[in-house]
């Protein structure tokens, strides 16, 4: 692939505000998610589930759906890994599947909602509360 990636303006400050809680792989999940779901409703799927009877719901996957491609991060919290791919999807269905790193997956997702921020409002508007919590 030779060919760089054009980039979108806000990509640097969303990739960085995407990444803050990087260090805590636990933490980096919980806090994405969270981000997610306020910024994005409706645009992302998390599951989240219980790992004793009474412990605390943690996210095990975040799906972000974005038209012809679908990320998803999955935390597993008993060996604290997350696995992150890209789904192409067309009709519904999945063409291809490609692991990504954690890296490439975050940057993909930030160069997705930057680009999509350019055509509509509301994306910028959530892209804006992303950017502010």
């Amino acid at each position: 692939m030779g060919s760089e990636i054009e980039r979108p303006p806000d990509f640097e400050l969303l990739a960085a505000s995407l990444r803050a809680d990087a260090g805590d792989l636990a933490a980096f999940v919980e806090s994405l998610a969270a981000k997610l779901e306020a910024a994005l409703p409706g645009g992302v799927s998390v599951e989240r589930w219980r790992a004793r009877m009474f412990g605390p719901k943690v996210v095990r996957r975040i799906v972000v759906d974005l038209g012809s491609e679908r990320l998803e991060l999955a935390y597993d919290q008993t060996s604290d890994r997350v696995e992150a791919k890209r789904a192409r999807v067309s009709g519904g269905i999945t063409l291809s599947t490609e692991p990504l790193s954690v890296d490439a997956w975050t940057e993909q997702l930030s160069i997705a909602l930057a680009r999509e921020a350019e055509h509509s409002g509301q994306t910028r508007e959530a892209l804006e509360r992303l950017l502010m919590s």
